[in-house]
């Protein structure tokens, strides 16, 4: 069985999607834990962070959630972005993704 997050990429399950191209996929995140929660992933199926081999699609995930914050409205006041590895790091589910959170102030506390 595919994991969760294939299954959005795939479309299998139905998610507000906010943008797809051939590699990347962001959509709202169900569970918000900011008035702005976005979940960006590659299409492809990768565990975490500890197995990308191409360093490139970071840099291509960070160039889709900095536009996405402009189209929230998020950019000038400032945003965070996330990525847990690992079940130590705060990962649930084991496909790389990177939150994208805004619209109020957010903690400096990191844990």
């Amino acid at each position: 069985m595919a994991c969760i997050f294939c299954q959005i990429v795939s479309g299998e399950i139905a998610s507000e999607i906010l943008y797809r191209d051939e590699e990347v996929v962001a959509f709202r995140d169900i569970d918000p834990r900011a008035p702005t929660h976005i979940l960006i992933m590659p299409r492809k199926h990768v565990s975490s962070l500890a197995e990308v081999e191409d360093e490139g699609l970071i840099g291509r995930m960070v160039k889709v959630a900095k536009e996405l914050a402009k189209q929230e409205g998020i950019a000038e006041r400032g945003y965070r972005l996330v990525i847990n590895c690992g079940r130590d790091g705060g990962q649930i589910i084991p496909h790389l993704h990177m939150h994208l959170l805004g619209g109020r102030h957010l903690s400096a506390n990191m844990g």
